[in-house]
């Protein structure tokens, strides 16, 4: 029987794991590396700490399975997206990695959104905003303010590629991660090249790797030296990957047109899949050909979610018991007793695109207990979740069930109240490891076990459980979202005025 090798490539780790056929984990290790913090909101990494913490955990991982290495047929990994990297024609990083996080490029993405470019249709339909988390705003921070480091690159690209280069020696790109954060649009011509020529940036196209490989295609086999760190054979197959949260779309089992996932954390992403292509102000994409061949997918997301729960455990002191709050929570009628929370806490990515908004909690008084507060933030969150959907539902896209994976997948209140405030059912497969088990179904469609991703998913992926929406409560939050809705511009005028006074 054939085992698969993924990796997991986070902000903070790398989490290694080995799946069977069927899809059960028998190995995991997860090694951790240093991200550098500087002024002007700079992240950095070092790229040669990915791939030790790879070899580690990947051989760990096989040990803890008791699987012999010589049945390892393929590995496939799933990394965070827009994080750059600058290699030399040896294939080594020139400076360290400037990692997502990294927003040192706001003026260059506002001179990528200046350019009013056919390209910027994925950004909101072509009103933006540009990320600076992006590739190109990125690369073109390092021509401006790294000339030199420019010039010498031979290659520009991702954690991911940089990744597979090392495995096999070939420079190849993600489709996944081109369509998602490069501008590359396989039903417009591909390169962006008027973009980048617009730029004055026209030497980025034969910096980024010429090869483009979907999710599931197979870049090589294991290079020797790769083979001999790994204690591998040469022959195990290296199949494209991409960025882990669309890859955790393939490990919730979220394939077909009206399926959403609802990737949770710090933060909220929510991807939808569609047959047709659609663009508008308040969302993000469509991106064809991204995760499903001749499917679209439409992007939103919250920039603070789970990070606000925590920031409330912070203002405890540390004395907040989760299961407890959950319990008490769980008692309180929808609406909390007149507390209604404006959830953006660092402003809000779609569907304002506000990043100035601010987070506000309405409705106070002494009556209200820390755990008033925790389900408002909740149900604050969920509604910001439907306002994502309803933008989308006004595109053209019209979610039928969500999916979750992440963190909200443990807690059942959570869950329910994306249900009730979504007005949609809601779904969370039996592993919440979505990025690795998604990553495991390509990797076992690149060795030829399934002739589809699609086929992989129907026999890799388990189901869960299933929340529906429950009448009473989905009724009173139709009531309650509209007074959510009402906040964003009664407040904005002086979330604005603080934030500018700041």
């Amino acid at each position: 029987m054939g085992y698969f090798l993924t990796a997991d490539g986070g902000t903070e780790s790398l989490r290694a794991r080995v799946y069977d056929l069927d899809g059960r984990c028998l190995g995991s290790i997860a090694v951790a590396y240093e991200t550098r913090f500087s002024a002007g909101a700079r992240a950095e990494q070092d790229p040669e700490d990915w791939w030790r913490a790879f070899v580690s955990a990947a051989t760990g991982a096989i040990t803890e399975a008791r699987i012999d290495p010589q049945d390892v047929e393929a590995i496939c990994l799933a990394t965070t997206s827009c994080t750059v990297v600058a290699l030399d024609a040896d294939g080594r990083a020139l400076r360290p990695a400037i990692i997502w996080m990294d927003v040192r490029a706001n003026r260059e993405a506002d001179a990528v959104l200046a350019t009013g470019d056919g390209a910027l249709i994925a950004n909101g339909g072509g009103q933006g905003p540009v990320s600076a988390e992006w590739m190109i705003p990125k690369a073109l921070w390092i021509a401006r303010n790294e000339p030199e480091i420019f010039e010498k690159a031979a290659t520009i690209c991702e954690y991911q590629d940089f990744m597979t280069l090392r495995l096999t020696g070939e420079r190849a790109a993600s489709l996944n991660n081109v369509t998602l954060r490069w501008h590359y649009q396989t039903d417009r011509g591909g390169w962006p090249t008027s973009l980048v020529d617009a730029l004055g940036l026209s030497v980025l196209l034969r910096k980024w790797p010429e090869r483009i490989v979907p999710p599931g295609g197979v870049i090589g086999t294991l290079s020797k030296k790769a083979a001999e760190e790994l204690g591998l054979p040469f022959a195990v197959k290296v199949v494209q990957g991409g960025a882990d949260a669309l890859i955790g779309m393939i490990g919730l089992g979220v394939a077909k047109p009206g399926q959403l996932a609802l990737i949770t954390g710090s933060s909220h992403l929510q991807f939808g899949v569609t047959e047709q292509a659609v663009h508008a102000p308040g969302i993000w994409g469509t991106y064809r050909d991204c995760v499903y061949p001749d499917r679209y997918i439409v992007e939103g997301g919250q920039t603070s979610t789970g990070s606000v729960i925590a920031w409330l455990g912070r203002l405890m002191n540390g004395t907040m018991d989760l299961e407890e709050m959950n319990r008490k929570a769980a008692a309180l009628d929808p609406g909390c007793d007149g507390l209604l929370v404006q959830d953006h806490f660092q402003g809000n990515r779609t569907p304002y695109t506000d990043p100035l908004s601010r987070g506000a909690i309405v409705g106070l008084t002494l009556a209200h207990e820390p755990h008033h507060i925790f389900r408002a933030i909740m149900e604050g969150i969920g509604f910001g979740t439907r306002a994502i959907l309803d933008a989308m539902a006004s595109a053209g896209y019209r979610g039928t069930e969500i999916t979750v994976g992440g963190g909200a997948g443990a807690s059942d209140l959570w869950l329910q109240i994306h249900a009730d405030t979504a007005g949609l059912p809601v779904s969370v497969p039996a592993s919440r490891d979505a990025p690795s088990v998604g990553a495991a179904v390509l990797a076992a469609h690149g060795a030829g076990h399934f002739l589809s991703i699609d086929e992989g998913i129907a026999a890799m992926v388990k189901p869960g459980r299933r929340i529906e929406p429950r009448r009473r409560e989905a009724a009173l939050y139709d009531e309650i979202y509209q007074r959510y809705l009402a906040l964003y511009p009664a407040l904005k005028a002086v979330a604005n005025a603080g934030r500018s006074a700041a």
